[in-house]
């Protein structure tokens, strides 16, 4: 069931993968808390938000898949996940500094999807060169069960921050009501 973590390269990037995607998943409950924050609980910012994170996977992860057939896929990824932390840390910074505005996450999550739509098939077509054709069936599986795994743990673990914080993320928002 485990074979393709017998691949050392594998088991550093599955394991860094798992960080990597439960990150990711908390950050999006985090940035749709923000928003409902930022907006007096305004589904439609909501959905907005989420439109915006998600319409550039539709509409750009097809150049991803060229970018990923003709540059380094480790050299890719690597931007793509210092380009998503810095996504991340700079959202962080406008919260922490009670400077973040809705359009300010608007552009970030915009941009974070964006940016998503080369990491996504940049990294599938990354695991086969590392595993190889015998193991590659075995990997995409392992691959499939770490998604779901971080999909379940970021949004919980999220959840467990937004909540041991008071449940008021945006000090903006304190002083609004």
């Amino acid at each position: 069931m485990f074979r393709a973590l017998r691949v050392r390269n594998y088991r550093l990037y599955a394991s860094a993968n798992l960080v990597s995607l439960t990150g990711t998943w908390m950050q999006r409950i985090g940035q749709d808390w923000l928003v409902l924050q930022l907006s007096d609980d305004n589904g439609v910012a909501l959905g907005l938000t989420t439109a915006l994170q998600f319409a550039p996977t539709l509409l750009l992860s097809m150049y991803g898949g060229v970018l990923a057939d003709r540059y380094a896929k480790r050299r890719l990824l690597l931007m793509t996940q210092a380009l998503m932390g810095v996504l991340a840390l700079g959202l962080g910074i406008l919260v922490a500094i009670d400077a973040a505005e809705l359009w300010h996450v608007y552009l970030l999550a915009f941009a974070l999807g964006a940016v998503s739509a080369v990491d996504v098939p940049v990294r599938q077509s990354f695991v086969s060169e590392m595993v190889g054709p015998e193991l590659l069936t075995n990997a995409v599986g392992l691959n499939s069960t770490t998604f779901n795994g971080a999909r379940l743990a970021g949004p919980a673990l999220a959840g467990l921050v937004i909540a041991a914080s008071g449940g008021d993320t945006a000090p903006s928002a304190k002083a609004s009501r």
